[in-house]
């Protein structure tokens, strides 16, 4: 029997920031701070970011891949839409990511914020299935941990 062309993954991450969740939401939910924490790497060059932050809204980012990357030189672009919002609480969405125009995967996120005792903790799921020429289930969650820290250095600002 043939392999399959398709690989399915699903991972959560779990971080617990020292801030309300609202300052929290407003970082998913703000352009100028989304686009700091969600496209920092300064090696990577920044082709096109828009945020449409609502319920049917749109985000998309194209970035030109940096030296050092698996795919350096090559423009790697994600469409994301918002499927539900309830501020400073939920945040889910569906996202697609492209290499120089062909899709690697399909993907269904969920961001939980809870009200804790020394801020707000939040949990990621993330849902995906990754097609020929993918970055990979391990790849993509070590790139989500590595946007949540940005993410938390971006809450300390």
């Amino acid at each position: 029997m043939p392999q399959p062309s398709t690989v399915h993954s699903t991972f959560v991450l779990e971080r617990s920031y020292p801030v309300v969740a609202e300052r929290v939401f407003a970082a998913f939910a703000d352009p100028a701070q989304k686009s700091r924490w969600f496209l920092g790497d300064d090696r990577a060059k920044v082709l096109h970011y828009d945020l449409d932050f609502r319920v049917g809204g749109v985000e998309r980012a194209a970035i030109l891949l940096p030296e050092g990357t698996p795919v350096a030189g090559l423009t790697c672009s994600s469409e994301t839409t918002y499927q539900n919002i309830v501020a400073n609480s939920r945040i889910v969405f569906t996202s697609t990511m492209s290499i120089q125009g062909n899709c690697i995967s399909v993907a269904l996120a969920t961001v939980e914020l809870l009200p804790a005792e020394a801020g707000t903790d939040l949990i990621f799921t993330h849902q995906a299935a990754f097609f020929e020429g993918a970055d990979g289930p391990a790849m993509r969650e070590e790139g989500w941990r590595k946007l949540l820290d940005s993410l938390s250095a971006e809450l300390a600002a």
